[in-house]
């Protein structure tokens, strides 16, 4: 497998192209607010802020302080953060991200898993981080894969390209469902899984099963998905057409981006626990890798790939809740995942590592060390 360094370099002529392509927005009329979308004040705001004010190169060099490669998997090119850990012993662990983010969720938590000691642990709960981007997103191939053929991917890279023989899984969002089918179709190679949700009620669940809670839960998600889940239906049916105005107008994709980034509150609120600079590192990194239609065509492919039946896998899991997430019931995970370590975080939201790292970092420490201890 060859792997190389890489560094992100993006094309002056890009960001100059974004900086007029920003400046020729054409704006629609106004709405009634968050409730029908992202906010057009909102909006005006942002972007001339990434416009005028939004520094990329300083973005980049940011990026650039990460040992950064890519790498040729089964022919698809894979971009991946790898850190090795300061400790005697550092615990391989895949970091895996989902939509509409990227390998930049876990940028703050890096160096929290690589170098514990200066974050309240002590050297033995070092990590080797690995962060890929999910094919189809930042600076892997522009080239969508189901979960599974990504979960297949991922465990090559580990195992083959990178030589451990077991690992730890964690995420969220797509994450959760690429870990999932790892322990489910890799669970040798595994030590475990760390979660931050565990999937949700759907037309397979016995709803006869299931506790208050549950129901309160299944009831929950049921009404998120009317309020805010169109996006998941169009890109599961018509990524194509959703994907010409993304691709062609960077407002447009941001406010489809914030949309679900905001999703449940609004764009000022969330940047009272995400800046504004991080927001659009987040949006900007579609925009100069052109991957935000390969990252919406993922969608129709996991919807249309031949039905695989989910199963309860033995591999230890840990499961860590943020409030701000769907109201996520102990025994729902139970039914879920082998789970032997359960945190109800005190804050954060459903980008948990990213918002709140210093409180993903220790739980992650703290499964890892009872993992150890057993």
């Amino acid at each position: 497998m060859k792997i190389e360094p890489f560094t992100i370099a993006v094309p002056q002529a890009v960001l100059d192209d974004l900086r007029l392509r920003l400046a020729n927005t054409r704006w629609p009329d106004d709405g009634a607010g968050w409730e029908y979308g992202t906010a057009l004040p909102y909006m005006k705001e942002l972007v001339d802020y990434w416009q005028h004010s939004y520094d990329w190169r300083a973005e980049e060099e940011k990026l650039n302080t990460f040992a950064q490669f890519r790498a040729e998997v089964d022919g698809v090119g894979i971009h991946f953060i790898h850190e090795r850990g300061r400790g005697p012993d550092p615990t391989p662990i895949l970091l895996l991200h989902g939509w509409p983010d990227s390998f930049y969720r876990y940028h703050r938590v890096v160096p929290m898993l690589t170098d514990p000691a200066r974050f309240g642990g002590g050297p033995a709960d070092s990590f080797d981080v690995v962060v890929p981007s999910i094919p189809g997103q930042g600076f892997s191939d522009r080239r969508a894969m189901t979960t599974d053929d990504t979960a297949d991917l991922f465990a090559r890279l580990m195992t083959e390209g990178l030589g451990y023989g077991k690992f730890v899984a964690a995420g969220g969002d797509a994450g959760t469902l690429i870990a999932q089918s790892l322990a489910d179709r890799h669970a040798d190679a595994l030590l475990g899984i760390h979660l931050t949700d565990v999937g949700y009620p759907d037309q397979t669940t016995d709803f006869s099963t299931l506790t208050g809670p549950e129901i309160e839960f299944a009831n929950y998600i049921g009404q998120w998905w009317i309020n805010e889940g169109a996006f998941n239906m169009v890109q599961s049916t018509k990524p194509q057409s959703l994907a010409y105005g993304l691709a062609d107008s960077p407002a447009g994709l941001a406010a489809w981006i914030m949309s679900f980034m905001a999703s449940g509150t609004t764009g000022e609120e969330l940047e009272k626990r995400l800046s504004r600079d991080e927001l659009l590192t987040n949006i900007t990194i579609y925009w100069v890798t052109q991957t935000i239609g390969s990252s919406v065509r993922r969608y129709y492919l996991d919807a249309h790939a031949p039905p695989h039946p989910w199963q309860r896998t033995p591999v230890p899991a840990a499961v860590a809740h943020p409030p701000r997430d769907a109201p996520l019931p102990r025994e729902w995970a139970e039914r879920r995942v082998n789970l032997e370590h359960f945190t109800e975080f005190p804050r954060g939201g459903h980008f948990a590592a990213w918002e709140e790292p210093l409180l993903y970092a220790q739980d992650v420490r703290e499964f890892v060390g009872e993992l150890r201890n057993s």
